[in-house]
């Protein structure tokens, strides 16, 4: 609440400061002007300044003054006006009709009948009893006031009004000594701004603090405080609601163990288990503070801020509603589906869509079966964009989930995005850059520069990339990795394609050609396609596993079929030209074909070499940068991006030994 809703309901809570000094302090310029006189204080009487009749008596002891007509009276700075009046002993007086207590010019008290005990000083005013201020009206059917000990009570309900402002209570309390008056049982403040309800009120006229001591409801046309206890700060304009704090405005909705609000520096703060609701909307934090000077929200320990779209968790979350930006700090996470992130800090900026992340990032995307790891992230919440830099040993990772196994892959930069900006899909589009190294319990790769989609699910391998598997290495200019239902289904090598088996390291089998296309089923190598300058060179063996004879053939396509990862037939096609050689009759160095180059020292063994300091390759082995490939996602499952597409594969064979086919 602000300080024009509470200012209504505590100018009438000052009604009581004149209460208290209605009896205790000299008028200025009484209306009826009154005789003078010194205050006794060891025993005041109460004097008759004026009467139409006067009459007196003697009962049982006591002398009493009958006064009827225009009564006028006196005790210290008392003044006192009624019809008709009956004084005991000087000291005790029973008035009635049109009763008029005054002091000074400021306040007046009226009623029908007056029981006055000057020796206890308490003064009993009954029937339509009204207390008028310069800017206060108190109506009551009966008021108490103690002299002695500075009191004033009511115990049958009284109504205060101050302009549009009415307070009504039961009961009633005010202690001039401590300067605080009470106000007790069902009290109700209705003004055209606001509404409260209340069990209990205090309010302090030395301090003007307002204290809530019961349940307290305050209301406007749209907003509701509740509390069970609290305080107003009328002078320093703050406020405190506690015990079962709640606050309601429309759809906005807001408790916790202690609501607070300081109208200097403009900051209301929700402190011990605050939460903040409207609509989809949910703030959860330790504490949420809110400074309307510079419109910044700050939720701290625990903090969490869930919307339609978004879920934030983080130590403290920062909102800058001016540049409509956020940040978090402390272990974050940012749920946004399918993509989540996690982080120590984060910084965003809601116009432009764009964040940054720093240390210890994750980063996931659920649909994709997609995580990054890295030491800084920048992302675009709009199109999907992220760039992953930094990690450990300076290297950001990708795990990706594939065939009930984990790929591992690093480089120097790794990228994401949706495959389709414009698109608001779940499709992703991978790059990574410089040093890309790849490990999956049987797959390994190295190369330049990849790229892949989830549209088509195609791997790009860029500049001397090499893939090993198994026993086997394949390597070329370029490599396109074809997967389906999370395997591979197809590898395109594109330019100086070269693959080399060898089960022992002593003997390689060798095929070469201008482009190659591997092609798997459930995982396992049944047809190789070689097209352009095709070469081979296979080692056959008997039954027993071991070594006959070696051939080596030169062409200029070929076709391969496997089985159980094993050669099973080979189609040589136009002109031919080869021999098969016996184990011991051939230098088996001699034989390999130009371009040879088994290398395992780069091989990832495992995830720890994804981290370990390059190791640089031979110039030799890396060809000039290619032409930039435009990154479109091929239309059938098994071509790449680019280009004519798959060579077509011929029917696969059975499996049976080794057999050669030419045509001419």
């Amino acid at each position: 609440m602000t300080k024009k809703y509470f200012k209504w309901i505590f100018s009438a809570l000052l009604l009581w400061s004149m209460v208290g000094t209605a009896f205790g302090q000299r008028p200025q310029q009484p209306i009826f002007k009154p005789k003078q006189v010194q205050p006794d204080t060891a025993k005041t009487p109460v004097d008759v300044d004026h009467a139409d009749v006067l009459e007196l008596s003697q009962r049982q002891g006591s002398t009493f003054q009958k006064l009827i007509g225009n009564v006028e009276l006196h005790q210290d700075s008392v003044f006192m006006y009624c019809d008709s009046a009956l004084i005991e002993d000087d000291i005790r007086v029973l008035a009635q009709g049109n009763v008029i207590i005054q002091q000074g010019d400021s306040l007046s008290v009226f009623s029908d009948s007056l029981n006055y005990d000057g020796v206890e000083r308490i003064a009993d005013l009954y029937g339509d009893v009204i207390l008028v201020t310069t800017e206060q009206k108190l109506f009551t059917n009966h008021l108490t006031y103690n002299l002695r000990t500075k009191t004033a009570t009511y115990f049958e309900g009284a109504t205060i009004v101050n302009g549009e402002t009415q307070l009504t209570s039961k009961k009633g309390y005010y202690y001039v000594d401590r300067s605080e008056a009470y106000f007790k049982d069902s009290v109700v403040v209705v003004d055209s701004l606001f509404g409260l309800r209340s069990d209990t009120l205090l309010y302090n006229t030395s301090t003007n603090v307002v204290t809530f001591l019961g349940p307290t409801v305050i209301s406007t046309d749209s907003s509701r405080v509740y509390c069970e206890a609290g305080f107003y700060d009328t002078e320093n304009n703050m406020a405190e609601f506690t015990e079962n704090a709640q606050y309601e405005k429309g759809e906005q909705k807001a408790t916790a163990e202690t609501i607070r609000y300081n109208g200097n520096q403009k900051e209301y703060a929700l402190d011990g288990n605050a939460r903040f609701r409207e609509g989809e909307r949910v703030a959860v934090a330790d504490e949420i503070l809110y400074n309307e000077i510079t419109e910044k929200t700050f939720l701290t320990g625990s903090a969490r801020f869930k919307d339609e779209t978004r879920d934030i968790v983080a130590d403290e979350i920062v909102y800058d509603a001016r540049a409509d930006t956020y940040s978090t700090r402390g272990r974050s996470r940012i749920s946004d589906p399918p993509q989540i992130l996690e982080a120590d800090q984060v910084d965003y900026r809601e116009e432009l869509g764009l964040g940054i992340a720093i240390g210890n990032v994750t980063w996931r995307d659920t649909s994709a079966n997609l995580t990054i790891v890295c030491e800084e992230a920048e992302y675009n919440r709009a199109t999907g964009y992220l760039k992953a830099i930094g990690g450990k040993m300076g290297r950001p990772l990708l795990i990706s989930l594939m065939e009930g196994d984990s790929l591992f892959m690093t480089s120097d930069t790794l990228y994401s995005t949706r495959a389709d900006s414009a698109a608001n899909d779940s499709s992703r589009l991978l790059l990574a850059y410089k040093d890309v190294r790849i490990f999956k319990s049987d797959l390994q790769v190295i190369c330049d520069s990849m790229a892949y989609s989830t549209v088509d699910s195609l791997f790009r391998f860029f500049r001397a990339p090499v893939i090993w598997s198994d026993t086997s290495q394949f390597s070329a200019d370029s490599i396109f990795m074809q997967m389906a239902d999370q395997s591979i289904d197809k590898i395109f090598l594109k330019q100086n394609s070269f693959i080399i088996n060898s089960p022992d390291e002593l003997y390689f089998n060798q095929i070469k050609g201008k482009n190659i296309t591997a092609s798997f089923r459930e995982g396992n190598l049944r047809v190789m396609d070689v097209r352009g300058s095709a070469e081979s060179v296979y080692y056959a063996l008997d039954e027993g596993d071991a070594y006959i004879g070696v051939n080596k053939t030169a062409c200029s396509d070929m076709i391969l079929y496997f089985g159980n990862n094993e050669i099973d037939r080979i189609k040589f096609l136009v002109q031919p030209e080869g021999n098969t050689y016996p184990m011991t009759q051939i230098d088996h160095n001699e034989i390999k074909i130009k371009g040879f180059n088994w290398d395992t020292t780069f091989r990832p063994e495992g995830r720890e070499d994804l981290f370990a300091e390059e190791k640089k390759r031979p110039a030799s082995m890396i060809p000039e940068p290619a032409p930039a490939v435009k990154l479109i996602p091929a239309r059938g499952r098994g071509g790449p991006p680019t280009g004519d597409g798959p060579p077509q594969t011929l029917d696969r064979g059975q499996r049976k030994p080794i057999t050669e086919e030419k045509e001419r």
